[in-house]
């Protein structure tokens, strides 16, 4: 099944601030919320696409790619919410609604969710932050794409309390200040009366429980230093300043919370004979004089190795030649660029008296007179024909 649009899902139009859209997906996600609408796997599944939409509007640069791109630009940018769990949207989402845990109790003031039992959602523990790296690309990967091998220095999750932070179980104890339900209720005076609203437990930070021995290893974190190696699996076309994702890839988080996410900032290597125009290639070709007359056929190199072309007689200063599909895809498309040779007519700037004599003579006769066709496209025509 088709992906709705982002825009459409949360209805807002494309010029939406962040303000309209935060509000918008919090007007969504109530009306589809579980826990006013239980056990309804349609109105579940709307929550989900609703927080999609807006991991991806909420974000500047993926907005940016989502709005060049559309979803097939998503790919590569992070897993969405489609089959997520509701535990995973309230803790990255949480302070959407005004707290740390259910939409419904930051709404409603409510000590937990409707046929909950009065339990309310506990809160894990604190996000890890993100990770940013910068990953070098030839212009063959680029053509190609990739698959890297990197080191990462970065929070693992302690194995020794498996992320909890405790020393042992024993050590982990019901927090006296919620008893246990991770959140706290506070009533305040306003001019419509008396407010209830349900936030995170300060004493706890919404986990319910509290630790009376830290474990040795992390301190009490839950995550200690450490070094990874990962495969980062880098599709075709990417471009120099683009930026892609790896949900869960960052680091650990504190006391069990979750991963944060890695950022991949692509760079360039520039190659030795070819310059990158879009997805199409430029190569400057340059002949002498004599070749440019007679016509020649000379080895050009391309991304995919060297092919012969040939340059036929009377060919002039400026002429392009096109390789189709000898350029770059672009992502999550088909199809690709075209390499352009542009020729240069080489003029030597060192001549031999011998060298000086025969030009002499060619200088005087007729055919070396400048005889320009009309119908021959200017240099600015050339430029607009190449990236048109």
């Amino acid at each position: 099944m088709a992906k709705r649009d982002y825009y459409e899902v949360l209805g807002v139009d494309k010029s939406a601030d962040a303000n309209k859209i935060k509000k918008a997906y919090r007007k969504v996600a109530m009306k589809y919320h579980p826990d006013r609408n239980p056990d309804d796997e349609a109105a579940a599944e709307k929550f989900r696409e609703a927080a999609e939409a807006y991991e991806v509007l909420s974000n500047d640069d993926k907005r940016a790619r989502y709005d060049r791109y559309g979803h097939a630009g998503m790919e590569g940018m992070g897993g969405g919410f489609r089959g997520a769990s509701m535990e995973d949207i309230f803790a990255q989402f949480g302070d959407v609604f005004g707290g740390g845990g259910s939409p419904f109790e930051a709404f409603f003031g409510g000590g937990g969710r409707p046929g909950s039992g009065g339990q309310a959602r506990r809160a894990r523990g604190q996000r890890g932050s993100n990770m940013r790296i910068k990953v070098k690309l030839t212009l063959e990967e680029i053509a190609n794409g990739a698959s890297k091998k990197i080191k990462l220095k970065r929070y693992q999750t302690c194995n020794t309390c498996d992320g909890s932070g405790a020393k042992s179980k024993e050590a982990v104890k019901t927090c006296t200040s919620c008893n246990g339900s991770g959140y706290v209720r506070q009533v305040r005076n306003t001019f419509l009366g008396q407010m209830q609203t349900t936030t995170n437990c300060p004493q706890c930070n919404g986990t319910g429980t509290m630790i009376t021995d830290n474990c040795g290893d992390c301190q009490g974190s839950g995550r200690v230093r450490g070094t990874d190696t990962i495969s980062l699996e880098i599709p075709a076309g990417v471009e120099e300043g683009m930026q892609l994702q790896m949900s869960g890839e960052g680091n650990a988080g504190i006391k069990g919370g979750p991963s944060g996410d890695l950022l991949i900032s692509i760079e360039e290597t520039p190659h030795e004979h070819l310059k990158r125009e879009g997805q199409h290639v430029i190569y400057e070709l340059y002949v002498n004089f004599a070749d440019a007359a007679l016509g020649t056929a000379v080895e050009v190199p391309t991304i995919d190795g060297k092919v012969k072309i040939k340059v036929p007689e009377g060919t002039q200063a400026g002429k392009v030649f096109r390789l189709k599909g000898k350029g770059l895809p672009a992502m999550q498309t088909y199809g690709k660029g075209d390499q352009l040779i542009h020729l240069n007519i080489w003029t030597p700037t060192k001549l031999s008296d011998a060298d000086r004599e025969l030009l002499e003579r060619m200088r005087g006769m007729k055919s070396f007179e400048p005889t320009p066709d009309k119908s021959e496209k200017g240099f600015f025509d050339k430029v607009r024909s190449m990236f048109g």
